[in-house]
């Protein structure tokens, strides 16, 4: 018994001296060029690594650092580089035969720069064409040990990792951390599982899970894939894809699928935007826009076609279409949006976002809203045009006759703490320097018709020309209406009796902000106007008025008297 049991430890301590001088028997580091070789054959880029050691236990050979180098045409700076390589490797072949057959490949910490160029080209895409390349020139019988077909994996990974992605022409980046790659049976010539994981800025997940392969030697990017994709609370400030100054921001949660084949990526899904941010000087809505959407993508044009969409915010839903184009420096999209009895009360808490804000204390408490609208241009200077109308609104805790009590004076008007709005519509056009409203018209059951056009610059500050055709105006002229005969309309239907007041126009200007306009008459407009217009017939002949103004002009008061006294301005 004691010498079996001596037999025993002698093969252990045998075994363990293998184990620790046979490392340093075997000249592994013969291996690196050829390492080196065949993976800058298969890449096409050059590849270099450190001085490799064996771990016997491990079955694998361990290189300190590793660079893969960038595309010459994007950069001269390396596309990878890692502080350790491992190489899982079958030990029989390699200690008797020193014939080295790759088991798996595990990458720790790489840094990866992905770059793209004016023409949506990117770095990554000429991955493997050198070797593609050198196949095509060979003979068909010495096709099947090229390169890209020596090589396969078991198991391929990247852990740890971090991924820089910005345009050539731009210093400016969008960094991802905890970047984790694996894939099993990597081959370059067969479809293989994958699955890549990152971290987003400010706490966002990345998932992507599914098969990808064989991989296109003339072109990575155009490598087959069908995948499940997954990100969360991606915030779109921090992508470094889109211009902070423009004002674009929003926080996106994406499901969805992606199909890849000849060329064409299919991707299908749904997607919710919160915070959403969408011009400068705009502050980020109150609810998010939920989006299904289909689209189909042109890897080789760097462009693709959004097929119709749904767009819901609450129970309001528009559809979307169009086009969109990233072989630019900035992603160019032509987008139709088509919104049909949407209901105004869901849209309140977005208007922020585009850079709307209701009158302090108001709310939209009813209506309708349709619109035909063009999303158009790069998405860091978006423009949206197009007309828009509001039907059978409530805007509740607003009084317009206050706000514009100089204007409703005239005719004695009150509307009221709540606005009814019958319609009001007109042509806008959105862009990061603000809005422009033009043919703008509005019918208010309670104060009139409101015309004119104007703009709101990117701060809210309103600068509007407008009309006001007072509602009451006539019942003040034929001295109804309460106050109303005190009010200017009154004045003028004295003055020219109650036949000549149709309707009082008074031009006035909105001034101050969207959430506290200010709302000032034009005095020197209005008198011109009631001259020319409404007077007209006080001096005309056989007129009842024109005879009682001419017997007794002491009772009627002087029209630019009643004008300059409303707005308590000195007679010129």
């Amino acid at each position: 018994m004691g010498s079996k049991l001596r037999i025993v430890l002698f093969v252990v301590a045998v075994f363990i001296v293998l184990i620790l001088v046979l490392p340093f028997l075997i000249p592994v580091n013969q291996f690196r060029p050829t390492i080196e070789e065949k993976a800058s054959a298969a890449l096409g880029r050059n590849v270099q690594i450190g001085d490799l050691s064996l771990a016997l236990l491990r079955g694998s050979l361990s290189a300190e650092n590793l660079s893969i180098g960038d595309d010459p045409k994007f950069s001269s700076s390396p596309f990878l580089t890692a502080k350790s390589l491992k190489v899982g490797v079958e030990l029989v072949p390699l200690i008797f035969s020193k014939t080295l057959k790759i088991t798996g490949v595990s990458i720790d910490t790489p840094q990866v720069t992905l770059l793209h160029n004016a023409a949506g080209v990117w770095n990554f895409s000429s991955l493997g064409g050198a070797a593609a390349k050198a196949q095509a020139k060979q003979a068909p019988a010495e096709k099947t040990s090229n390169a890209a077909a020596d090589l396969s994996i078991s198991k391929l990974e990247l852990n740890n990792g971090r991924i820089s992605i910005g345009e050539t022409g731009s210093r400016k980046r969008g960094s991802y951390d905890n970047l984790d790659i694996t894939a099993s049976d990597v081959s370059m010539v067969s479809q293989f599982p994958v699955t890549v994981t990152a971290d987003l800025p400010q706490g966002g997940k990345f998932k992507l899970a599914g098969t990808a392969g064989p991989v296109n030697q003339e072109d990575t990017s155009l490598t087959p894939l069908d995948a499940k994709l997954a990100i969360s609370a991606l915030n779109l400030a921090l992508t470094g894809f889109l211009d902070s100054s423009a004002g674009l921001g929003g926080v996106v949660d994406l499901d969805g699928t992606v199909s890849s084949r000849g060329g064409e990526a299919e991707t299908k899904g749904s997607v919710k935007l919160s915070k959403a941010l969408l011009v400068a000087g705009g502050s980020p809505a109150g609810v998010p826009v939920d989006v299904n959407f289909n689209t189909k993508y042109n890897l080789r044009k760097s462009a693709g076609v959004l097929n119709p969409s749904l767009l819901k915010i609450g129970s309001a839903a528009a559809r979307l279409r169009g086009t969109y184009d990233a072989s630019g420096e900035a992603t160019v999209v032509k987008i139709k949006m088509d919104v049909q009895d949407m209901p105004a009360k869901d849209l309140e808490a977005f208007l922020p976002a585009l850079g709307v804000n209701l009158p302090k204390g108001a709310s939209l408490a009813a209506g309708a809203l349709n619109a035909d609208l063009d999303i158009t241009g790069p998405t860091n200077k978006l423009v949206i045009s197009g007309n828009v109308g509001l039907f059978n609104g409530r805007l509740a805790g607003f009084d317009l006759g206050s706000k514009m009590s100089a204007v409703t004076a005239l005719a004695g008007i009150k509307t009221g703490s709540e606005l009814q709005i019958d319609k009001l519509t007109s042509h806008v056009r959105m862009s990061p320097e603000g809005l422009k409203a033009d043919n703008f018209i509005a019918v208010l059951p309670q104060l009139g018709n409101l015309t004119g056009a104007g703009t709101a610059d990117s701060r809210n500050n309103l600068d509007f020309k407008m009309v006001a055709t007072l509602a009451g105006a006539q019942a003040a002229a034929n001295g109804g209406g309460g106050d109303a005969g005190g009010g200017l309309a009154g004045i003028l239907g004295r003055v020219a009796g109650g036949g000549c007041m149709s309707g009082l126009t008074v031009p006035f200007q909105v001034k101050g902000t969207t959430a506290d306009p200010k709302f000032v008459p034009d005095v020197e407009g209005l008198a011109a106007d009631m001259f020319k217009s409404k007077l007209g017939c006080v001096g005309g002949s056989g007129t009842a008025a024109g005879a009682k103004s001419q017997a007794n002009p002491s009772a009627n008061p002087n029209p630019v008297d009643a004008i300059t006294g409303l707005f308590k301005k000195k007679k010129p």
